[in-house]
């Protein structure tokens, strides 16, 4: 490790924490050359591995971009983009391991975005479940229907009314 004030590379770690998610350790170090203090972070790097046996680090810019033409021309933002990117790799990184199968990545944007827009979740799935006909499509839309909470719908009352007094009829 590099100090960042004088560039030695004879760096001493004083104190090091795991943060809250677990994801990152943050040590507190200081220079032997300079003796200035200074603080590093090392960040669990997630790696993919591919189907065919090549593995590359998690990039939360490179499943969004999946979702995104999923999500064409539908009401999402690119805020509720982001989050889904997150809390994809939030669910990844709970697993605790260090590689994770390309597989596991698609089931992770699944989730989310069925929560997110369903149509495009269906778009999603239709390319990542490799959907071969309609009748593909009516059971993953028939499983949606099913699984939705049930909508209780409340009887309207009407509230009885009074007969209204009969009007007097003028004649003339």
């Amino acid at each position: 490790m590099h100090c960042p004030y004088c560039r030695n590379t004879d760096t001493r770690v004083l104190d090091s924490r795991v943060a809250d998610d677990g994801g990152s350790i943050r040590r507190r170090r200081t220079c032997s050359a300079c003796a200035k203090r200074f603080t590093t972070v090392e960040l669990m790097q997630l790696t993919v591995l591919k189907r065919s046996g090549a593995s590359e680090p998690f990039t939360r810019e490179k499943a969004v971009a999946g979702v995104r033409k999923a999500c064409k021309g539908r009401p999402v933002t690119e805020d509720q983009l982001a989050c889904l990117g997150q809390a994809v790799e939030d669910a990844l990184r709970l697993d605790g391991a260090a590689e994770v199968p390309a597989h596991e990545v698609g089931l992770a944007i699944l989730g989310p975005l069925r929560e997110l827009d369903e149509v495009a979740y269906l778009r999603f799935a239709s390319v990542y479940r490799a959907f071969e006909s309609a009748d593909d499509f009516e059971d993953e839309i028939a499983m949606l229907r099913a699984e939705r909470p049930a909508v209780a719908i409340e009887p309207v009352t009407v509230p009885a009314t009074e007969p209204a007094p009969p009007q007097p009829v003028a004649t003339g």
